[in-house]
Formats: C-alpha cells, sequence, structure tokens
C-alpha cells in the first residue's frame, strides 16, 4: 500500500525533535493503486502585450482538458502566470486564482518571476530609474495612475501572491485541495524568517517527495537591479539572500523527509531554467549555489532525483548536471557540452524537464509514476515516464 500526499505521522514526530522541526502535519491518506499520474504546466497563461487575452480565454478549455483526464491526481503549475510584457495587478492574479479553483485535483503552485521578480521592469509595467531626478519614473494609465500593484514593487508583489493564492498556509489550491507541509510553519526555528516562504512546499506521493522552491527565473535569481537603478536596494538585497537561504534549507528538509521515508526517488519544481544557455553565463550566476546544493544532494541521495522547470518555454528532456549534457545535439567530437554554465558536475541519477510554455497550443505534461518501474530515455527516467499533451 502506497503513500500519497504528506509525510507519515512517525517522520514528522522525529524531525520534530531536530532543529529542522516540522510545525504540524496530518496523517498521510493511502491508496492501492500501482501508478500515480501528476499534470505538469507553467509560463499559462501568456500574452503578448497587456491587452492581450487570447490565453486567458483559453484556460476554461485548458482546465476542462486536465479534469477529463482520469488519471490525473495532483496539478503542479511551475510559475508564471503572465508574459514578461503585461502588468502585473491585483486583478490579474485574481483572475488566475479564480480560473484555478475550476481544477478538480489538487494543484500546487510556485511562483514565477514575471508575477513578482520582474514586475519593477518597465514591460510589466513597473517603472525606470531617472539618473537626473534620482526618482522612478513610473508606467502611468491615461489617468495618471501606476498600473502595477504598489508601482512594479517586487517585495509587495510578492506579498500580493501569497495573500491570494497561499492564503492558507499548507493547503493546496484546487476543488479537493490536500495538506502539504509548508514552510511557513516546517521551517528551521535556527532561521524564524524562513515562515515568510509559504509557498515553498513539500509533500510525500506513492513513495516518492516532491518539493517546491521559489527561484526566479529570468532575472538572475533576482539579481537585475530593480527599476535599473544604479544599485540594488537593501530591500533588494535582503529578499534575495533571505529566499536563497531559505530554498537552500528547504531542500535539505525535503531530502532528510525522503531519506527518513526511504522514498524511492525524489521531484523538485521550481521555476527558473538555472542552465538556459540564451541568457548567458553572466547571467546565471546567481543560481550556483542553489545548482550546487541540488547536485550535491541528489549525490548524496543515489536515487532518482527528476526537476521540472519553465522559464525557457521550450520543451526539453535532459541532464544539466552531466559533463557531457548536450552532446546528443552536438556534432563535434569530442562532445562540447551545451552548458558551460555551472560546470564540472557529473551527477547521473539526476533529469530535468523543461516543460513547454508561452506559446499555443497551450500544454501541459502528462507524468506517470511507477515505481516499479526503472526507464531511460527522452520521456522516461527511473520510475518516471511522461507523454506532452497538448490542448487545441
Amino acid at each position: 500500500m502506497k503513500k500519497t500526499l504528506l509525510v507519515s505521522a512517525a517522520v514528522v514526530a522525529g524531525l520534530l525533535a531536530g532543529p529542522m522541526g516540522i510545525a504540524s502535519a496530518g496523517a498521510p491518506s493511502a491508496t492501492n493503486d500501482d501508478v500515480t499520474t501528476i499534470a505538469v504546466f507553467g509560463d499559462n497563461p501568456y500574452g503578448v502585450n497587456p491587452t492581450d487575452v487570447s490565453q486567458n480565454l483559453a484556460l476554461p478549455g485548458f482546465v476542462d482538458s486536465v479534469n477529463a483526464d482520469p488519471d490525473v491526481r495532483t496539478v503542479v503549475h511551475v510559475g508564471d502566470i503572465h508574459s514578461g510584457k503585461q502588468f502585473c495587478t491585483r486583478a490579474y492574479d485574481q483572475f488566475v486564482f479564480d480560473s484555478w479553483t475550476r481544477f478538480a485535483d489538487p494543484l500546487v503552485y510556485t511562483p514565477g518571476d514575471n508575477e513578482w521578480a520582474d514586475c519593477h521592469k518597465k514591460a510589466e509595467g513597473g517603472g525606470t530609474y531617472n539618473a537626473a531626478t534620482g526618482a522612478i519614473d513610473y508606467v502611468l494609465d491615461a489617468n495618471g495612475n501606476q498600473v502595477d500593484y504598489a508601482g512594479g514593487d517586487p517585495a509587495a508583489n510578492l506579498a500580493l501572491v501569497r495573500s491570494i493564492f497561499f492564503a492558507k498556509p499548507g493547503k493546496t489550491l484546487g476543488i479537493n485541495a490536500r495538506k502539504v507541509l509548508s514552510q511557513a510553519t516546517a521551517y528551521d526555528r535556527r532561521f524564524p524568517g524562513d515562515k515568510a516562504f509559504v509557498e515553498n512546499v513539500i509533500w510525500e506521493q506513492d513513495d516518492v517527495v516532491f518539493v517546491t522552491a521559489n527561484v526566479p527565473g529570468g532575472s538572475n535569481n533576482d539579481q537585475d537591479v530593480w527599476y535599473g537603478a544604479p544599485s540594488e536596494s537593501a530591500t533588494q538585497k535582503a529578499l534575495r539572500e533571505a529566499r536563497t537561504g531559505a530554498t537552500l534549507r528547504w531542500l535539505d528538509k525535503a531530502f532528510a523527509v525522503a531519506k527518513e521515508e526511504r522514498a524511492k526517488a525524489v521531484v523538485i519544481t521550481a521555476q527558473a531554467d538555472m542552465w538556459d544557455p540564451e541568457k548567458g553565463a553572466a547571467h546565471q550566476t546567481g543560481y550556483e549555489p542553489i545548482v550546487a546544493k541540488v547536485a550535491a544532494l541528489t549525490s548524496a541521495f543515489g536515487k532518482p532525483v527528476l526537476m521540472f522547470n519553465g522559464d525557457s518555454h521550450t520543451y526539453r528532456s535532459d541532464n544539466p548536471l552531466s559533463p557531457t549534457a548536450g552532446c546528443a545535439w552536438e556534432l563535434a567530437t569530442p562532445c562540447v557540452s551545451d552548458y558551460p554554465i555551472h560546470p564540472g558536475y557529473d551527477v547521473p541519477n539526476f533529469h530535468r524537464v523543461v516543460v513547454h510554455g508561452s506559446t499555443f497550443p497551450l500544454e501541459w505534461l502528462k507524468l506517470t509514476i511507477d515505481t516499479s518501474k526503472n526507464g531511460s530515455g527522452d520521456n522516461a527516467f527511473g520510475p518516471f515516464s511522461w507523454v506532452r499533451q497538448p490542448v487545441a
């Protein structure tokens, strides 16, 4: 009999005794199913400008597509609920939240850069630093009002996202919402600031531990200076350092749970494509502490670890922690890796998938977990296999 959603009471009790104690957790439910299926998507819905609502109009049909599959038991969104050319507003965030209430299964969501970290950018309705005045020239509407929530302030927009999507810490979205472990309550007591990161969650489903982490893509782990000012503000620096530290500790906790539970695999979801070659090494260095942590924990775990991210929008299945990553696409001999970013890793029990996003047709990934299997290839890894599901 396999476990689904939540960490066992025994493990909770054991972790409570240590410095990384879990505040509370319910007993897991159980199932006799041999396999479980999860729908994974991200960078959805998107628009090419602030008035483009084509994907918004398609969202009900997308939700219906996932709901219509009787195999799906959990839904995961890896971040970015609008594009980098759309405004950050309360009304928009609420629209997406309301649309997602129609998902029949539990929905786990982790924020992306476009809904908070990049809201300061002019293209998203934020503003631009004015060197002559030393002030921010905000994007204004016809009535002279700021178009973005809080003028695009990233900290304020992250707080807004939390207030809408994470109003009930430790509980998923979706009609049949279920409990998960949230860092808001299961934080390391040595770092009380970690309790702010309500969006980071852990759950166990059919002998696999899942962990989400707020790692925003597109902005070098939020090192793009807000509003293009001459230097980052104390608020930006403090938020980035606090979030990165919380992420590293949360990954530690997830793998500790996997070890205690004798999990057969781990799944990590985050928005950032930390290996996106399009952005270049100089714009990826901020992710190195997280990459190093994932590599070290995966190596020590010794079992399959699968990561899902969005951000770069184009579907890809590979192991960027391999010294020969990307060689399947290389013609040169010897192979020249696609990933000069974050070099020096050799972690064969790691695999990641970039989910398709941003453009039509909308698409979700049907992930099947069967712990009796040990697959390999472009569409399988260890107990995992997946099929792309475009939605007309």
